[in-house]
């Protein structure tokens, strides 16, 4: 059996040994087309040739190529940090202004002090002018009545001393000697001391009246000095003002390139903005909340420690009182703030709490420090609908800036700034207050 293969065998060696040589031999050039009939290469009658293969970023024309996709992809991402940039200098605008506008409230509330300073002090003007008025009125109905004295006892003789020396002579008996002479000692007294007397009236008179003028005008160059300082800070809110209100309408043109961008709508994106401003608010009103209760926890653990009594509820609440006040402040909501405003078109801090408490039966200054010296001081934890609640930069109550009235539920109406309008507004959205107080 073998041997019925053996050629087959030997026949495949030798066909493998002939091609080894070719096999190591340089390429020859390429042989031109066989030529078919009428010329043509045959590969043009075999029929289309098989498509090449393009690189995988090239797609077919009329797709994005992966460079279009790319492009477009920046360009969102920079729309979106424009947007990004421009939400970061808006919030510090808005910063910005709130501040101005503490500044603000501060300069108008100073101002509204200033003018009550000069108010009393013009009232006490007016009275001292009166009494030095009174006294030298008073002393000239004292000179009149010495001078009828001294002409009534010049009628009676030459002289003082001669008028004393007839009263003397024309004595019957010791007894009547004694009364005389006791007589004419006290003439002589008597016009001494109303003299005397009238004479310093007028001068103390004179001497409170020129006091009194000295201290109204000095209030009245601080009136003029915090005037000044008021309107730098109307001027300085005024520009702010302006500068947030153009920086929000490049935030609107971004807001709408990037909706474009990201296929959403604009209405769409300032939503989502306003949700993230909601957030951010939550989040420092309860950051306030929370300091609030930390500060209540430490006055009770120290309170403790000293064995303090428990705090007075404070002034009695008037439920009619809180009522009244509290249903002015609701009815003047959406009103605007107006510097020094005590209605009807507008009103300030202190003038919207000073108006409803007038509501409620209560007089208080038109000025928030003096609205709590008026008040009785209580604590968070005793609020009552229609208390005050009041804020300062120094933690003095005479630098008191800002005053809200209490609605309950951490809820409070407000006059907040110039720009804005009297609202219903949390508790805690301009962070922790610094004192309560029921008037």
């Amino acid at each position: 059996m073998p041997r019925r293969f053996l050629p087959a065998l030997l026949l495949a060696g030798a066909a493998l040994l002939a091609l080894l040589p070719a096999a190591n031999a340089p390429a020859a050039p390429a042989a031109a087309p066989a030529a078919g009939p009428e010329g043509l290469p045959r590969a043009a009658l075999a029929g289309p040739a098989a498509p090449a293969v393009l690189p995988a970023d090239d797609p077919e024309p009329g797709f994005p190529s992966a460079d279009d996709v790319a492009r477009a992809r920046a360009e969102a991402d920079a729309k979106a940090a424009d947007a990004t940039a421009v939400e970061a200098r808006l919030a510090a605008a808005r910063d910005e202004l709130d501040k101005a506008g503490q500044a603000a409230e501060q300069a108008v509330e100073a101002y509204n002090g200033a003018l009550v300073r000069l108010g009393r002090a013009q009232e006490a003007s007016r009275a001292a002018a009166e009494r030095s008025t009174a006294a030298e009125a008073a002393h000239a109905e004292a000179a009149d009545r010495a001078a009828g004295l001294v002409a009534e006892i010049y009628r009676q003789g030459a002289s003082p001393q001669l008028s004393a020396v007839n009263a003397l002579l024309g004595a019957h008996g010791t007894a009547s000697l004694t009364g005389q002479a006791a007589a004419v000692g006290t003439a002589g007294a008597q016009t001494r001391q109303i003299l005397d007397d009238a004479t310093g009236t007028a001068k103390a008179a004179a001497r409170a009246a020129e006091e009194a003028r000295t201290a109204e005008g000095a209030a009245r160059t601080a009136a003029g000095t915090v005037r000044t300082a008021k309107e730098q800070a109307q001027q300085r809110v005024a520009d702010q003002q302006n500068r947030v209100a153009e920086i929000g309408r490049r935030r609107e043109a971004l807001l709408a390139e990037l909706a474009t961008a990201r296929n959403t709508t604009v209405e769409l994106e300032r939503q989502r903005q306003e949700a993230l401003d909601a957030l951010a608010a939550r989040a420092a009103e309860e950051a306030a909340r929370r300091a609030q209760a930390e500060a209540e926890a430490a006055a009770a653990a120290q309170a403790a420690r000293h064995h303090a009594a428990p705090q007075r509820e404070g002034a009695a609440w008037s439920a009619g009182g809180s009522e009244a006040a509290l249903a002015f402040a609701r009815s003047v909501v959406g009103l605007p703030y107006i510097w020094g405003g005590e209605g009807p078109q507008g009103y300030d801090c202190s003038g919207l709490t000073m108006m409803a408490w007038r509501r409620g039966g209560k007089q208080l200054t038109h000025f928030a420090a003096d609205q709590y010296a008026e008040s009785t001081p209580v604590g968070y934890a005793q609020l009552r609908p229609g208390d005050l609640v009041f804020w300062t930069k120094t933690g003095r109550a005479a630098d008191i800036y800002h005053v809200a009235i209490y609605l309950g539920d951490d809820q409070m109406i407000e006059a907040p700034r110039p720009g804005a309008a009297i609202k219903q507004a949390s508790l805690w959205i301009m962070g922790r207050p610094d004192f309560y107080a029921r008037p």
